[in-house]
């Protein structure tokens, strides 16, 4: 019987328009990838064409895993996730313990190739909570049995995750975990009561760290460290600017010329406002909020409570990175290392999946 039904549910049609809508924005990340890390790509090497190569090459693999994924049925998922949240904590613990670091930070493990575990612990977090709130569905409603104890779960990956440290990480998987706990029955005067002595302690993890207070100094004022913590986000801010309207035109950017540092990476889309103009980043904009709203139509038509909470974590994760991205670009919130979905190079989610694909209808 159950061979029976996974083969049924494979024939299942897929989200036409999500799956366009991510096939063009893979499409315009790697046109931008190539614009925009081309002088850095000669300046390191003999050809220009380094980064968009290997991008591409992660956009088949990203490709390929969605069709495959969306073809396997997602309760699969449910019988493992207790197994998937002990492998996230042991990949955290391996970071600190073997990982190897850069920029002052722990984040990257080598297994054959060089990856940030964290992010496949935002997949692996999206379905312990989507099995764990769906198991405890009854509780949801109390305090201490049901907001307490579901919270409790994220509490070591965070922890883990400040001792790299990694704060945007942290960022990104408490606003999933609270949004699929809101969404699975949690009450909001629950996470108020919580936020009272949570938002102390947040707000002392996040400037312990002198850097951390650099940053929020520079972005109150860049000009005044131009030359140092604020130089990233003044050069994104005239590539802005000079964007225009319609754009410098495609490959025009001199933002990029060793201005702005690693155009391909988290200021991706400063150089896309230079070249494309707001119309460029209208689009984007625009095809990013046709991905987050299938994904919540995917998951208000799951058929049961377990697709829909993995539909809406995914939903979340690469909504929540989008406007992180595009604040922190814009000089709308201080610095992070947040990457643009879809356009970032190596945006490392694109080899666990594409899509909120996972729930079929």
């Amino acid at each position: 019987m159950a061979k029976k039904r996974v083969s049924k549910f494979a024939n299942k049609p897929f989200d036409f328009t999500i799956c366009i809508t991510v096939l063009i924005l893979l499409a315009l990340g790697i046109v931008m990838v190539l614009s925009a890390s081309s002088p850095s790509a000669l300046a390191e090497g003999d050809s220009s064409y380094t980064y968009a190569i290997s991008q591409a090459t992660y956009a088949v693999i990203g490709i390929a895993a969605m069709f495959i994924i969306s073809k396997i049925d997602y309760r699969f998922y449910k019988k493992y996730y207790k197994l998937g949240y002990v492998v996230a904590i042991i990949l955290l613990a391996l970071v600190l313990i073997m990982g190897s670091s850069s920029g002052g930070a722990k984040r990257w493990l080598r297994i054959g190739i060089r990856f940030q575990p964290s992010e496949l612990v935002k997949i692996l977090l999206i379905v312990f909570y989507a099995g764990f709130l769906t198991d405890h569905r009854e509780d949801l409603g109390k305090f201490g049995k049901g907001f307490l104890y579901s919270i409790l779960f994220v509490v070591p990956i965070l922890g883990l995750l400040i001792l790299e440290p990694h704060f945007s990480a942290c960022v990104i998987m408490m606003a999933i975990t609270c949004v699929m706990m809101l969404m699975a029955g949690c009450k909001m005067k629950h996470f108020l009561l919580a936020a009272i002595p949570a938002i102390p302690v947040i707000i002392f993890i996040a400037l312990k760290d002198q850097y951390r207070v650099d940053r929020v100094l520079s972005f109150l004022d860049p000009w005044k460290y131009a030359e140092d913590e604020g130089w990233q986000v003044i050069q994104s801010l005239y590539a802005i600017g000079s964007g225009g309207l319609f754009g410098a035109g495609l490959g025009e950017s001199k933002q990029k010329y060793l201005y702005v540092s690693e155009p391909q990476n988290d200021f991706i889309f400063s150089i896309l406002a230079e070249e494309l103009g707001f119309i460029g980043c209208a689009v984007v904009i625009i095809l990013f909020a046709i991905l987050i709203w299938r994904g919540i139509v995917t998951a208000m038509k799951a058929p049961d409570m377990f697709g829909s909470l993995l539909a809406i974590g995914i939903t979340v994760l690469v909504g929540v990175q989008v406007i992180i991205n595009i604040a922190v670009v814009t000089s709308s919130i201080p610095v992070t290392g947040m990457p643009l979905p879809f356009f970032s190079y190596r945006w490392y989610s694109l080899s666990y999946f594409n899509v909120p694909e996972w729930v079929c209808y």
